[in-house]
Parts: C-alpha cells; sequence; structure tokens
C-alpha cells in the first residue's frame, strides 16, 4: 500500500521511496527488511499509472508512456477499464517474471554479463529508433521532438570530463534538466493550458458504468497478445544492468503500434496501449533483481538501493548468496508472488473509487493537478529552479500540443540520451577510436541490424500512401 502511494505521487518514484525508508528498516530482521523495501519497490512501480490515467501525470518514469491512451481512455469515460487492465497485466508480468527468477536466474544473468559499452550503445540505438514508431502524424516532427529531447539530456556536466556545457551560466543547470519537471511541465501543465482555451465548466468527462472497469470481451483477446510480448520484453531487458522501466514500457508500446492493423489509433484511447506497457513495466521490476541476486550487479537505482541495504543486513549479493543464504532469497522471491496477489486484491476493487474522481468537476479538479505538480516538482529537491523549469516546460509542452507534435519522443531521449552517449565514448574509448567496434562483436552487430530494419520499415510507412504506390509501380 505504501509502494502505490509512492507511485502516485509524482517526483518521488521507486528510487526515492525506497531510499527514504531505508532507516525505518534498521530494527527489522533482515528478510523481513528486504522483503519490505522490495514491496515499496514493485508497489511503486505499480502505483505511477493511476494518476498518469486519470489526470495525465505520470507518478514516475515508466508511466509516461501510459498517459498517451490512458489518459485518452479515462477522458472518454473509460478510465476504470484502463486501471482495470493495467491492473491485471501488471499482475500477469510480475507473476511470470517471479516465476522467470526461480527457473532461469543464473544461465540469464550469465548472458546479461555479455552485454559490454558497444551492445549497450546498440541496444539504446534500438530504443531510439522506436521513436519512429512514436511519430503519430508526422515522422519529421517526431524527429525533431527526439532531437529537442536528446539536446536536453546533454546539459549539465560533461558525465566523460567533467567540463560543464550548454548551462550559459546558469549553476542549477550543472546538474542537467531533471526528468521529473520535465514530464510533469510536459503533460500536466501543458493539458492544463490546452483545456484552458475552452470555458472549464464545459471541459466534461464522460462517466462509465460501475462495472467498466473490466475490459470488454474482444478486448480480453486484444490484450492477451499485448500482455504476452510485454511479459517478455520486460523481463529480457530487466536481466540487462544498465537498462530501465521506462526503456521497456516505451519499446513494449512503439511494438505494440509496430505490430498492430490499426497503429493510427494509438494515443486516442487504445486499451493494448495501456496494457502492454504497464506489463512490460512490472516484469521488468521483477526480472532487475536477477542480476542483483546471482551476479551482485544492480540492474537499475533502485536496485542499487536494494542493494546497499542488503549489505547493510550483512548479507552480499552474488552467486554464493543462493548457497549460504538460500532461506533468506527464497522468503523475497516468494513475498514477491504474494505482493502481486496482494496488489491485484487491493487494487481491482479500487478502480471504481479511483475512476469516481473524474465526477470531480475540472475547475476544481485543475487545482488539485496544478498543485499536484507544484509540490512532486519541488520535492524532488527542494528547488524553485524544478519548479519554473517545470512551468517552462508547461509552455513548451502547450504549444507543442498546439503545433500536433508528439511528445513522447521527446521523453524517451531524454531518459536515454546520457546513457547512450556515455556508451558511445566508453566504447570508443576501449577500441582507441575505432567503429568497428560496434559491428565486430556479435550481439552488438544484430542489435544495430534490427535498428536499421526498424528506421527502414518505419520510414516507409510513413511516406504518403501515393508514393509508396508509385515506388511499387515503378518496380513493376
Amino acid at each position: 500500500i505504501l509502494g502505490t502511494l509512492i507511485g502516485v505521487l509524482p517526483g518521488l518514484g521507486p528510487a526515492a521511496g525506497t531510499a527514504l525508508l531505508i532507516p525505518i528498516t534498521f530494527k527489522l530482521e533482515p528478510t523481513s527488511a528486504i522483503i519490505m523495501l522490495a514491496a515499496i519497490y514493485y508497489g511503486a512501480m505499480y502505483g505511477g499509472k493511476i494518476t498518469s490515467v486519470m489526470v495525465n501525470v505520470p507518478g514516475e518514469a515508466a508511466s509516461v508512456v501510459t498517459c498517451l491512451d490512458g489518459y485518452e481512455m479515462a477522458k472518454r469515460g473509460r478510465a476504470g477499464a484502463a486501471l482495470g487492465i493495467a491492473a491485471i497485466g501488471s499482475f500477469i508480468g510480475g507473476s511470470i517474471a517471479t516465476l522467470g527468477l526461480v527457473v532461469m536466474a543464473l544461465p540469464l544473468s550469465r548472458f546479461a554479463l555479455k552485454f559490454g559499452p558497444p551492445e549497450y550503445f546498440s541496444l539504446i540505438l534500438v530504443g531510439l529508433s522506436l521513436v519512429m514508431a512514436l511519430a503519430g502524424k508526422s515522422l519529421t516532427k517526431a524527429l525533431v521532438m527526439g532531437i529537442i529531447g536528446l539536446i536536453f539530456s546533454f546539459v549539465g556536466i560533461d558525465p566523460i570530463e567533467g567540463a560543464p556545457r550548454f548551462d550559459f551560466g546558469i549553476t542549477p543547470l550543472l546538474d542537467g534538466i531533471r526528468f521529473v519537471p520535465v514530464v510533469m511541465g510536459f503533460f500536466g501543465i501543458g493539458e492544463i493550458l490546452m483545456n484552458a482555451e475552452k470555458s472549464l465548466a464545459n471541459v466534461v468527462v464522460e462517466e462509465g458504468k460501475v462495472s467498466s472497469f473490466l475490459p470488454k470481451r474482444d478486448e480480453w483477446r486484444i490484450c492477451a497478445s499485448a500482455i504476452n510480448r510485454g511479459t517478455w520484453l520486460g523481463f529480457f531487458l530487466g536481466l540487462i544492468p544498465g537498462t530501465n522501466s521506462a526503456v521497456a514500457s516505451f519499446m513494449s508500446y512503439a511494438i505494440e503500434k509496430k505490430v498492430s492493423k490499426h497503429p493510427e489509433k494509438f494515443g486516442t484511447g487504445i486499451i493494448e496501449g495501456v496494457a502492454a506497457p504497464e506489463t512490460a513495466n512490472n516484469s521488468y521490476a521483477n526480472a532487475a533483481l536477477i542480476p542483483l541476486f546471482t551476479l551482485g550487479i544492480p540492474g537499475s537505482p533502485t536496485v542499487a538501493i536494494l542493494m546497499g541495504a542488503l549489505i547493510m543486513n550483512g548479507l552480499t549479493p552474488g552467486p554464493l548468496l543462493f548457497s549460504q543464504h538460500a532461506t533468506f532469497v527464497w522468503a523475497v522471491i516468494a513475498s514477491l508472488y504474494i505482493g502481486n496477489v496482494i496488489l491485484l486484491i487491493l487494487n481491482l476493487p479500487m478502480v471504481n473509487l479511483w475512476a469516481k474522481l473524474l465526477k470531480i468537476p475540472y475547475n476544481i479538479l485543475v487545482v488539485f493537478i496544478l498543485v499536484f505538480c507544484i509540490i512532486g516538482a519541488y520535492s524532488l529537491n527542494n528547488s524553485v529552479f524544478d519548479v519554473g523549469m517545470m512551468i517552462f516546460c508547461g509552455l513548451l509542452g502547450y504549444v507543442f500540443k498546439k503545433l500536433d507534435f508528439p511528445l513522447a519522443p521527446a521523453i524517451l531521449t531524454l531518459i536515454l540520451g546520457p546513457q547512450m552517449e556515455r556508451s558511445l565514448r566508453e566504447s570508443l574509448s576501449l577500441s582507441q577510436g575505432d567503429y568497428s567496434t560496434f559491428f565486430t562483436r556479435p550481439i552488438s552487430l544484430v542489435l544495430l541490424i534490427i535498428t536499421a530494419i526498424i528506421f527502414i520499415t518505419s520510414a516507409w510507412q510513413a511516406l504518403p500512401s501515393a508514393v509508396r504506390e508509385e515506388s511499387k509501380g515503378a518496380q513493376v
């Protein structure tokens, strides 16, 4: 329950929430302490979707993509269905990932060790190429937004040389442009400004029936495939240290859009656009514990905090953990499954309670959203500058929405930009400037081929139908 509340609050997220609550575990027995922190971790991953669907403000990074279709469903009176399928998908993804932790932990974690800087760079290129799948109506606009996100990600201290760049003499920018103010400005403040163009009394949200939190019969069939793909994608990415849950949710969404027979409907309130990323998100959360337990390598910032908690309790993560502290390991694994069941039992009945929030008149709800955003941005570092950055990004988000520029590509590149740069420069440093290192390593080469395929197919699909038909006619 506490983890879910942390996920709901923008600016906290699983990493900050877990770190803040470590001191209260000092008096607990080690197994109980780690189980509590792990429960807060995956509870927060679950809770982030609630505000994404209800008010278009992501509770944490992995829930950004849920805004695209979840909020549109809420505006059509289907908030309950969006939250319901997200809860069920999260349960399935988390449960299967927990089973994978039991069955395949050691061999899969050894495979993850084969990822060096070149493989990470190529994997990130796959993620960035999926910007094109998030393009919406215009590939050019998506690429522009992707570049803007990359520029934002380069602000601050150079990760290799330690020199300031793009800070324009503004001291707070030395820490870089933080994710939370940007995403809350783009999605939260930007949406408020868009709605402010209308009479607030006329911003109406349709009400669904009490039973509407369950997907329709045909939606179950559609979502089954999306949940299956999201589960395995999140599980695979969770094995690779250095990735994060936001990458899993973005990639899952992009893949669903690619394989869909009606990709143009994504972003308009389509249920698989909620099911896939939320499933991948929670599958990733559990799978990320595999490299921690088996190799002693934290796969994400939150898992690194859990690793610190393990060491503080006298437990050394790594291959010997299973043999020397088997009771502890299996207790934590069992708690993961029990936690997933409890989350489902607690949150499914609450779906309609959350959905009833939309009955609040928008001119009242908007005040709470504004306060929510300001507190979230400020609490990140107790910085008024972050609040100002959020407002600035809100104005940018409003302009981009008016011009029909998609916001998701900028968020994806903002997340992936720093890691892409670091992996590229580390790869070139290790190879003494030889770019062939990306093509001579098998895993990296396969990932680059996948990137090229995604790029070519996306560019072809983005061409006007008349141009494609003319090209086919010329070939004949």
